[in-house]
């Protein structure tokens, strides 16, 4: 960079605003190309915005805390937007009412077998642990997830990037899975993207249909809450922690 725009970056860039800025640009760059690939689940905008924001910060050598403290409003925002969940599930409530049984029994075992997967494969592949530990939560929300981690002996920045990766691959592949074994109910194919995607894989479903979105923040919800307050109690019961 030549020595003048080096000096108007340095300023720039400790701008809360710039970096506010470049986030929503990121992500209307990959909405944009979400869009023109007619909504492909592949085509993930959370991933483009993800890969937009981590080139950009690599190459002009941004520190993440810099970043962070200029989008964090965007962070903040995590809060209302999972509360006002809330009114489409309220919408489907006589659905839930008569099924509650059923998406109870569905949240235990899908948090179940997501813990007891990912703990099992990365202990059978040799690793540490603290690795190991991190993957646990895995399929829940991040600041859930990040927490839990911490909790439990885990690192929590290898937990927030395995949780991304997680629901990103839920959220591109999960209507795939269910369309191959004949599974069309919405709140069926919601509640799964929800227990195994968290927000991403709810977002997703917001799309295809406000029952799937519905169902999706439903499971979300429980499982996080779930996790939480089970995944440590069985790890001390059998001895892990």
């Amino acid at each position: 960079m030549s020595p003048d725009f080096s000096s108007i970056w340095v300023y720039l860039s400790t701008s809360p605003l710039l970096w506010l800025t470049a986030t929503l640009l990121a992500y209307q760059v990959a909405l944009a190309l979400h869009v023109r690939a007619k909504g492909n689940p592949l085509v993930n905008p959370v991933m483009i915005a993800i890969a937009i924001l981590v080139a950009l910060l690599a190459v002009t050598k941004t520190p993440y805390k810099n970043y962070f403290d200029g989008a964090q409003f965007v962070h903040f925002l995590l809060g209302p937007a999972t509360v006002a969940l809330a009114i489409p599930l309220y919408q489907q409530l006589a659905k839930f009412k008569r099924h509650w049984l059923a998406f109870l029994v569905g949240t235990l075992a899908g948090s179940a077998s997501a813990v007891i997967s990912a703990m099992g494969i990365a202990w059978l592949l040799g690793a540490s642990p603290a690795v190991v530990l991190s993957l646990a939560p895995k399929s829940v929300t991040t600041p859930i997830a990040m927490g839990i981690a911490e909790k439990i002996g885990g690192l929590p920045s290898l937990t927030a990037v395995m949780v991304i990766l997680t629901g990103i691959i839920g959220a591109s592949l999960a209507q795939y899975i269910m369309r191959a074994i004949k599974v069309r109910d919405d709140s069926v194919v919601g509640f799964a993207m929800g227990v195994t995607a968290h927000g991403l894989g709810t977002a997703r479903a917001f799309q295809v249909s406000a029952e799937m979105g519905a169902f999706a923040g439903l499971a979300m919800g429980v499982t996080g809450a779930l996790t939480a307050v089970l995944l440590p109690l069985a790890l001390k019961l059998f001895g892990v922690i």
